[in-house]
């Protein structure tokens, strides 16, 4: 099997059909296919923390179509990683081994497809969705406002906030599997629990059908509105942060928790557990992932040697130390 970095090729003999800078060759044969491949691209740039190592591939496609017959070339023999806002997310310093798939405007559209129904793409913001029900008289979806990322992540960690998460307005999602093949699955068949599903390795959520309940627009404006403030007020979000951390155990709030082991302001390297929030990392402006990933260890440490809970990760960490 190629490892990360090699030149790949497929077992039928057939070869690439371009090279890439440097002489490196293309995982796949490229004719016909109309996105965007880059080797050894830079993912500082599109993750909120802004640190982090290259993919050995980033691919971009250009639509449904584009991604489908990509992955289908790839044959399931390379890994490869959905990437959205790069809102909850730290990408470790050596880089994301096989392909991330960045979904682009293509997949960010949101339409009214039934009765209190939106179909939003999987690189569609929480935001748009929100802002789209709001428009069309739709309630429920109010909480999409506070989530910062994209669809295809918050369908597959079950993202949540202010009281509701996806599992409670999710139909349905449509997904590519890292084969290139084509499912729907329903939220029995995600499994969904607190901050996690079932959503298969590599599997890339493409669409997905959310519902609500008839709404006075100004109402559910006024919600949107509150949500906004709520985090204004309680988030360090103009600073280059993740997003909340680490899960809320149990009968416990994770930020009490890091408060009482004394890590508000705790620093390590560039990086720091923020003063305004103690369930949010922050880079100060030299941090390397390594930095936010050690910290959140250290952190870790702390809360159970004080309290005796073991703190889970609720941001996700890919790619090599």
């Amino acid at each position: 099997m190629n490892q990360p970095g090699d030149s790949y090729a497929f077992d039928d003999g057939s070869a690439p059909t371009c090279a890439v800078e440097g002489g490196v060759s293309s995982p796949v044969p490229l004719e016909g296919i109309r996105g965007k491949l880059t080797c050894k691209a830079p993912l500082a740039p599109y993750i909120w923390f802004k640190t982090g190592g290259p993919a050995d591939w980033l691919f971009e496609p250009a639509d449904l179509d584009d991604l489908k017959t990509f992955l289908e070339r790839l044959g399931g023999e390379i890994p490869v990683m959905a990437l959205g806002l790069g809102s909850n997310m730290i990408v470790r310093d050596g880089g994301v081994p096989g392909v991330v798939v960045r979904l682009g405007k293509a997949f960010a559209g949101v339409k009214h497809t039934g009765e209190m129904e939106l179909t939003c793409g999987g690189g569609a913001s929480g935001i748009l969705v929100a802002s789209t029900a709001r428009d069309l008289g739709i309630a429920g979806l109010e909480f999409l406002r506070g989530i910062p990322g994209t669809v295809g992540g918050f369908v597959r960690m079950n993202g949540g906030a202010y009281g509701r998460e996806v599992a409670d307005v999710l139909l349905d999602c449509a997904v590519i599997l890292h084969d290139g093949s084509f499912i729907t699955l329903s939220p029995a068949e995600l499994e969904y629990s607190y901050r996690h599903s079932a959503l298969p390795e590599g599997a890339i959520v493409v669409s997905a059908r959310f519902r609500g309940h008839p709404g006075d627009p100004k109402d559910i404006g006024a919600e949107m509105d509150r949500i906004a403030a709520a985090r204004e007020s309680s988030q360090p979000l103009r600073t280059k942060t993740g997003g909340s951390t680490f899960k809320n155990p149990e009968g416990h709030k994770a930020w009490e928790l890091v408060d009482r082991a004394g890590c508000r302001g705790l620093t390590l390297g560039g990086a720091q557990v923020s003063e305004k929030h103690t369930n949010f990392l922050i880079n100060t402006g030299t941090a390397t992932s390594g930095d936010i990933e050690g910290l959140g260890e250290l952190v870790r440490d702390k809360v159970y040697a004080a309290t005796g809970v073991s703190l889970e990760w609720e941001i996700q960490r890919v790619g090599r130390p």
